[in-house]
């Protein structure tokens, strides 16, 4: 197989890469999210000034999505691949240095603030990847890339975990996964196709015309675009929710130990990772709008039965319905962005800029809430954003090359 300059690779190669790509990405997010109470100490910081620091990665992550589709009609998708993943590898070296080495809350708020908008450029080019992979396979195999990101976080959190009981050090921890994860995406990236002919998303310029700034822009008044805005809203919002408030509201709220909401965490992401997996036969079988339509009405069953029922049978079936529920909600919203190749980048962009507002605000939402009403309650504002997604769920029907796509698949 080869990559030389004009030559496609095959199209078994560029999934793989693109799995491998997803895997980096997560792989790198979980040695920041893993390693955060040992950045805190480094610095001495209090809870609300680590606050502040989390603060610089989010900024940088809109940042970085919102600058997504420009420079990606720019350069490409490969290309911005390249260049943002060891970015974001090398701001992730200096937050660590900057923590544990020099101790110096701006070095490491530089760092995070980088990273964070390499990550979030990172993000929107690799969904257009993951959708030009589904186009020219013709089978919505977005959840298994997203699949592939949770398993990389998976990962990347038991090393963290193996070297921090070995008292390493954040600086050197992020410097080894900086260089292993460096080489990696430098070898990965050969396998993505240099020429493809997407408008605006080809390295070489000899594709269609690419799209204007402007034009990019205008995806933000486009109706279709918004609609599937709020299916990622309402089902990003039920997710991050869970990653961040489960374990405490299942301890604060119905009075069990620590272990048992870290159990019960550990079912939602288990839930959320087999709901991605098995997703895809899922969508072969019956399309995008059936399976969200059920993906919404599972969600708001399993995170009802959680609020309104103090059993803890009934809690773990909750869990696993809202996880399975949630699961296939932004993977299944980012291929319905990218039905179109021409606007592909700018739709992706867009829809992704809308489920990490709902990542990056949910989390102070249900907190604020929470302190006023308790966790379980506060989460009644996710089952009204579940039923908005719910209602929005047409939007994401095939259009296109995506629906000739279905009907090759289905036959």
């Amino acid at each position: 197989m080869t990559t030389s300059t004009g030559t496609r690779p095959s199209l078994a190669a560029w999934r793989l890469a693109v799995f491998a790509v997803f895997a980096i990405n997560g792989l790198a997010m979980a040695t920041w999210f893993a390693r955060t109470p040992a950045v805190r100490d480094a610095l001495d910081v209090r809870t609300d000034e680590f606050g502040f620091l989390i603060m610089g990665m989010a900024g940088g992550s809109i940042i970085g999505l919102l600058a997504s589709s420009h420079i990606i009609a720019r350069i490409g998708s490969r290309t911005t691949i390249l260049i943002a993943l060891l970015t974001s590898l090398g701001a992730l070296a200096v937050m660590g240095f900057g923590a544990a080495t020099l101790q110096s809350f701006a070095v490491t708020f530089i760092g995070l603030a980088l990273f964070g908008a390499a990550s979030g450029l990172t993000d929107v080019a690799m969904n257009v990847e993951g959708a030009g992979v589904e186009q020219a396979q013709g089978r919505s195999i977005m959840p298994w890339f997203h699949a592939s990101w949770s398993l990389g976080t998976i990962t990347g959190a038991g090393i963290a975990a193996g070297v921090s009981a070995l008292n390493i050090g954040v600086d050197a921890h992020t410097a080894f996964m900086a260089l292993v994860l460096g080489a990696a995406a430098l070898v990965v990236v050969r396998y993505l196709p240099k020429n493809r002919a997407l408008p605006g998303l080809d390295d070489d310029g000899d594709g269609p015309a690419r799209t204007t700034f402007g034009e990019r822009m205008a995806i933000w008044r486009e109706p279709r675009t918004l609609l599937i805005g709020l299916i990622v809203l309402g089902m990003a919002f039920a997710e991050g929710s869970a990653n961040d408030w489960l374990a405490l509201a299942i301890v604060d709220d119905r009075g069990a130990d620590e272990a048992t909401g870290a159990l019960a965490f550990t079912l939602f992401a288990v839930a959320m990772t087999a709901g991605r997996i098995g997703g895809v036969w899922v969508l072969d079988r019956f399309g995008r709008v059936p399976v969200l339509r059920a993906s919404a009405l599972l969600a708001f069953a399993g995170l009802a039965l959680l609020i309104t029922v103090d059993n803890p049978i009934a809690a773990g079936i909750g869990i696993v319905a809202w996880g399975l529920g949630a699961s296939l909600g932004f993977p299944v919203g980012m291929s319905a962005a990218a039905d179109d190749p021409a606007k592909a980048a700018a739709r992706v962009s867009a829809v992704a800029t809308v489920g990490y507002f709902a990542f990056l605000v949910g989390p102070p939402l249900i907190g604020f809430l929470g302190e006023a009403v308790g966790l379980l309650t506060a989460f009644w504002i996710v089952l009204v954003l579940i039923g908005v997604a719910f209602v929005a769920t047409p939007a994401a029907r095939e259009v296109g090359a995506a629906a000739g796509s279905e009907r090759v698949a289905a036959h």
